[in-house]
């Protein structure tokens, strides 16, 4: 231990990066353990060799306090963080994480305050913003692109019908399908709309077959959309979807596809590497009371659902904060005070590593390179929107 502490001087006394204090940490903290340790891809093909579940370490803090945010990896290797709620009211607050620099910097604020908003990274490297809840509680139709190029914020759109907790998901023609969510008054949405990054202009397509808000959309390997859960309704009004459906987008039409074999909303889903898709935790009308811990697979190929493990923690409110790391796993890294990961191959999930409380509920997470994750803000176990982070380390 004296030799570690030496070294961890010597590091402090040239440099002041705190990321590089962190790297020798882990270096010489988690290798013996094997937490530490690089994974290849190989062992991904592999099952019979043991994965590293990684470790989570606190990173510098945002400079603002929020949840209901987006976190969005920019191909120049840095990260979009905008909006949220804060204390009071929404947030017209961005910044970008630099790993190099291993802090926030602060960028222009965005067109508009929001948040519940959706961001897309678009096939040119630029980012739509697209509605959530502005001041005062008001929905908003506004839409907007970042440009990392210039860092800048500009209007585009605006959204056909103002939208809250929707959806929004990249095609393979590089148009991105807006689906569901709130509009003014509590009006829960079954429409759906498209945006061309060409015109900049958001267009009608087909409807769902029933509103939802705090559902999940994920695009398959095939180009279709699944669309999964969610509700419509509030309080004592609240209609739990276990429906699911596909958008189709040759035709731009929404077709049935098999139901869950749990209600569920404020779940989270994503695509596996051999294409079925993974439904994790969620809700029932409880909310906070009722999370789940069950799983779900979704197959594309007979378009229904089957049981999957159970998770270790219950974990709400994490749409959007899982991620397919580049060793197989897949990261679970919001609603819930710690992160776990699903392994594919042997069915499981394992709780990763490291002394993490985080908020959990509303964070943003998005993929740094090395496989690596930047998990931000949101708010819960006993506290409202944070400026915390934390970093994923395989």
């Amino acid at each position: 231990m004296h030799a570690v502490s030496e070294k961890i001087k010597g590091l402090m006394k040239h440099t002041s990066s705190a990321l590089a204090i962190l790297g020798v940490l882990l270096t010489l903290s988690f290798t013996a353990s094997g937490l530490g340790r690089p994974v290849s891809n190989g062992n991904a093909a592999d099952p019979s060799k043991r994965l590293s579940h990684g470790v989570l370490v606190p990173a510098p803090a945002m400079s603002v306090a929020r949840a209901a945010h987006t976190a969005t990896a920019l191909p120049d290797g840095r990260v979009l963080v905008a909006g949220g709620f804060v204390e009071k009211g929404s947030a017209r607050a961005a910044e970008v994480w630099s790993v190099d620099a291993g802090r926030f910097t602060a960028l222009p604020p965005m067109v508009a305050t929001r948040h519940s908003h959706t961001a897309t990274l678009l096939p040119d490297g630029r980012v739509l913003i697209a509605g959530g809840s502005g001041e005062g509680a008001t929905t908003l139709a506004a839409a907007e692109i970042f440009d990392p190029a210039t860092n800048s914020f500009a209007s585009t759109g605006p959204l056909l019908a103002a939208r809250a907790n929707h959806i929004a998901v990249l095609l393979d023609d590089g148009k991105v399908l807006i689906a569901g969510g709130v509009g003014p008054g509590w009006d829960f949405l079954s429409s759906a709309e498209l945006y061309d990054p060409a015109t900049g202009r958001f267009l009608s397509t087909g409807n769902m077959s029933v509103a939802r808000e705090s559902h999940v959309g994920v695009r398959l390997l095939d180009g279709r959309v699944l669309i999964v859960g969610g509700h419509r309704g509030r309080r004592a009004d609240i209609t739990i979807h276990a429906s699911a459906e596909l958008y189709d987008t040759s035709m731009g039409v929404f077709t049935r596809a098999g139901d869950m074999r749990t209600r569920r909303h404020k779940h989270d889903a994503v695509l596996l590497p051999d294409g079925h898709v993974l439904v994790t935790a969620g809700s029932d009308e409880r909310d906070e009371r009722g999370m789940y811990d069950s799983s779900e697979l979704f197959d594309p190929k007979m378009a229904t659902f089957i049981a999957g493990p159970q998770m270790k923690l219950a974990r709400h409110k994490h749409a959007g904060t899982s991620l397919v790391l580049p060793n197989g796993l897949v990261l679970i890294s919001g609603g819930a005070p710690q992160a776990e990961v699903y392994d594919p191959h042997a069915r499981t999930f394992a709780v990763v590593a490291g002394a993490a409380r985080m908020a959990g509920q509303f964070s943003a997470v998005a993929p740094l390179t090395g496989g690596r994750a930047l998990i931000t803000g949101g708010y819960g176990n006993g506290g409202g929107p944070r400026s915390s982070t934390w970093l994923y380390w395989p």
